[in-house]
């Protein structure tokens, strides 16, 4: 599945900003999953450039559909792709972690 789609299906649009730069940050940690060891000294700055902003500003921006995702969006298909139930909102390691293990294994 493709990483936009299963974004769209856990409820995300893509009227947030985060949206793309979440798209990019599964994209970088699926060629190289050492990135989510550093993600605020490697992950954060490399989509920062890429999408011409800050750290704070991604980091900010990927909280936000985080957040759209755990309080109104599939919540149980993210359980599913976990493969474990999440009892609290993951953070933004463990949420593109989950996303790129699930699509790294398909």
């Amino acid at each position: 599945m493709e990483t936009k789609l299963l974004i769209h299906k856990l409820g995300i649009s893509s009227k947030y900003a985060g949206f793309d730069m979440l798209i990019y940050a599964v994209n970088l940690t699926c060629e190289n999953e050492d990135m989510l060891k550093s993600i605020t000294k490697k992950l954060y700055p490399q989509i920062a450039k890429h999408f011409n902003t800050s750290s704070l500003c991604v980091e900010r921006n990927i909280r936000t559909v985080i957040n759209v995702c755990w309080e109104k969006g599939n919540r149980e298909l993210l359980n599913e792709i976990a493969g474990y139930p999440l009892k609290e909102k993951p953070s933004v390691s463990e949420f593109i972690d989950i996303i790129a293990t699930h699509l790294y294994t398909i």
